[in-house]
């Protein structure tokens, strides 16, 4: 369905620009995707790198997509909806990359019944590893979500989720990388300290975290099974297991988890009561 379909990509951005990187490279058409960014310098950047069909203007480019994807910041995508709203139609699907905004933040912007999906990315989208999740209204068909997995799967893990679960998401994936990067950092330290020069603990770290995901998602193997598999009895894991227990480490993580899911909540409302 992808390379058969035509996608109009508004705000080019760091998570807009890997989308469209990601799209070519799943193997859609250049001819079949369009781009609109208020910078000329990022227009010309988009079509020297890309050879897509770039604009100014987000209504020019929507017309004829039978995607539109809004890859804007969430105080930007009231306006953005307004913009396009009278020029769309009611086949179109609209889907939001707009973090915290509600589809009925979306949907009080449109003049009618629209398909409209909901997706929050994370950064590592930029590299093609993206956990998406996303969510749907009423209006959206099996084929529109369908449309919707081929498109961010081009970038990674994508999933639909209850919208409800959205704010969960948001705290859990749409963070994740900073809580990993903020265990990356630390890891390294820790390495520093007992003596490698920070280069080579960097290094290790970053593979370690690499090669654990992938083994954990090629085997599907449950963390606390790999846990014990890494912790021989009386051996150094379980010593630095225990210290990690000892100062929190698996609370705080869920209560960072716990935290961010209420801010997003919080901050959903706001902008919902803004639109």
């Amino acid at each position: 369905m992808l390379k058969k379909s035509q996608i109009a990509v508004i705000g080019c951005g760091n998570l807009g620009g890997a989308l469209i990187g990601g799209l070519l490279e799943a193997g859609l058409p250049a001819s079949r995707l369009r781009a609109a960014d208020a910078s000329a310098v990022r227009r010309r950047e988009l079509k020297k790198a890309y050879g897509i069909a770039v604009s100014a203007s987000n209504a020019e480019a929507c017309q004829g997509a039978d995607a539109i994807v809004l890859a804007v910041k969430p105080h930007i995508a009231a306006p953005a909806v307004q913009e396009i709203a009278a020029g769309i139609t009611k086949k179109q699907l609209l889907i939001s990359l707009a973090a915290a905004v509600p589809i009925a933040a979306i949907e009080a912007n449109l003049t009618g019944t629209q398909p409209v999906v909901r997706a929050m990315p994370n950064l590592a989208m930029t590299v093609g590893c993206s956990a998406t999740a996303l969510c749907a209204n009423s209006a959206a068909t099996k084929a529109h979500r369908e449309l919707a997995l081929e498109i961010f799967q081009s970038v990674g893990l994508a999933l639909f989720v209850n919208e409800a679960q959205m704010h969960a998401v948001t705290a859990l994936s749409g963070s994740g990388p900073a809580y990993v990067a903020l265990v990356a950092e630390a890891l390294a330290a820790g390495g520093v300290k007992m003596g490698l020069p920070a280069s080579i603990a960097a290094a290790l770290v970053n593979q370690t975290l690499l090669g654990t995901a992938q083994l954990l998602i090629a085997t599907g193997t449950h963390p606390g099974v790999l846990r014990d598999q890494v912790s021989t009895p009386g051996g150094t894991t379980i010593y630095g297991l225990h210290e990690l227990e000892q100062n929190g480490v698996r609370a705080g993580l869920t209560s960072a988890v716990e935290a961010a899911t209420e801010r997003s909540i919080e901050l959903s409302a706001i902008l919902k009561g803004s639109s």
